[in-house]
């Protein structure tokens, strides 16, 4: 077995020294001693650091390693740990987790995403819209960045966005570090609650939309009425939240970088490719992917034993020198951007990255097609930036046009 130091805490509130770059630490890790003993906090069982790219991929695409954080050994993002329910599959194992999100498997297809192409175009045109008659600076992120995809996940899951201020408040408390695990879940139940009155209700208003399909799969006996309010609640928070941050602080780097503009008003397919290279660049989910061995595995040479744990901060993965040249540099036209961990890999891939993919796609250009004069209203140095969220972003992005 290869031992390796421990080295200092893996903390989300670690300096940057740049506001769009891993901390420092990480990237000399990945240089040094990619595969590194880390300590979370006191009585915690110092978990595994996996900073490679190669590395990142061989672990969370192996069935060698569990995302269920009550495994004993598991890194878990806050000192307190409950099981979550059934419907937040993403920390689950098969064959719960595999249950849960073939339910949702259709939602995500190609065909679905592109029919919702005009509707998120025409909410990205009315938000702009919007926007343009305020007299700035405004906050890009209260008017545009977070009520956009709060919009689409709303039309398409057939939830009322009047309830916004709702779900929002609430999809906070679940991705903040601040908050106990029990807080967290507290939350995902006060949302599940509010979903449950939804999944009746479509029982007798259907509609073209994921909960009126979820209540079908309840009435067909596949899952129970709590499953799909709980997969709903999930869907809710994780659709708006990551979404919101990639588009506001895609925005602060576009403008940081405006040489690279004009690959994000090209054609389609050159517009895709930039979008790819935005996910690998920010990697919005900084708090690293979790997961426990469930055998002894040995990757890179080091050997991690059964019960040890593991964190892979996709960030630093995405910055690998020895799989993309020069990952610091933000290239528009990058060949092999889409390699990417940004939505991770293997069984636990995102399963909204369809839907990510499209909304940016779209919302992007028309930003700057709208807004050719858009700036950023305050030194980058007064941005408040999200450091203590299982999701990087910004609180408020003043900006004028």
């Amino acid at each position: 077995m290869t031992s390796s130091p421990t080295v200092p805490a893996f903390t989300l509130t670690r300096p940057r020294d740049a506001p769009l770059d891993p901390p420092p630490l990480y990237t000399e890790l990945r240089a040094k001693q990619p595969i590194s003993r880390v300590s979370l906090w006191e009585g915690q069982l110092s978990p595994w650091l996996v900073t490679r790219w190669e590395d990142a991929r061989a672990v969370l695409g192996s069935p060698a390693f569990s995302s269920d954080p009550t495994r004993p050994g598991a890194p878990t993002f806050k000192k307190d740990t409950v099981q979550n329910p059934r419907g937040f599959f993403a920390s689950h194992d098969d064959p719960v987790h595999a249950a849960m999100r073939r339910t949702l498997t259709r939602e995500f297809m190609v065909k679905r995403i592109t029919e919702l192409r005009p509707a998120i175009a025409r909410l990205t045109d009315e938000l702009l819209t919007d926007l343009t008659e305020l007299s700035g600076p405004a906050d890009f992120v209260e008017h545009f960045a977070l009520p956009l995809p709060s919009l689409v996940i709303c039309e398409l899951l057939g939830v009322p966005y009047e309830d916004h201020a709702f779900f929002q408040e609430h999809s906070r408390a679940i991705v903040d570090f601040n908050t106990t695990a029990q807080e967290s879940m507290q939350a995902f139940a006060r949302l599940a609650e509010y979903l449950l009155g939804l999944v009746e209700t479509k029982r007798t208003r259907p509609g073209n939309d994921v909960i009126t399909r979820l209540a079908a799969q309840v009435d067909e006996g596949v899952i129970t009425d709590q499953d799909a309010a709980d997969l709903s609640a999930f869907l809710l928070f994780a659709g708006h939240e990551t979404t919101a941050n990639m588009i506001a602080l895609s925005t602060i780097t576009l403008l940081s970088h405006p040489d690279q503009i004009p690959h994000i008003l090209g054609g389609q397919e050159q517009v895709a490719g930039a979008v790819e290279e935005l996910l690998r660049y920010l990697s919005i989910v900084h708090g690293g992917l979790r997961r426990t061995a469930v055998e002894d595995v040995t990757i890179d040479g080091v050997t991690i034993r059964a019960g040890e744990g593991v964190i892979v901060p996709i960030h630093v993965a995405n910055r690998d020198p020895e799989f993309f040249t020069a990952p610091g540099d933000l290239d528009l036209a990058r060949a092999n951007a889409r390699q990417h961990l940004a939505f991770g890999y293997g069984i636990h891939q995102c399963l909204g990255q369809p839907l990510a993919r499209v909304e940016l796609q779209i919302v992007l250009p028309e930003i700057f097609r709208r807004l050719p004069e858009l700036k950023i209203a305050v030194p980058m140095d007064e941005i408040a930036f999200k450091q203590d969220t299982v999701v990087y972003g910004v609180v408020e992005l003043p900006v004028t046009w």
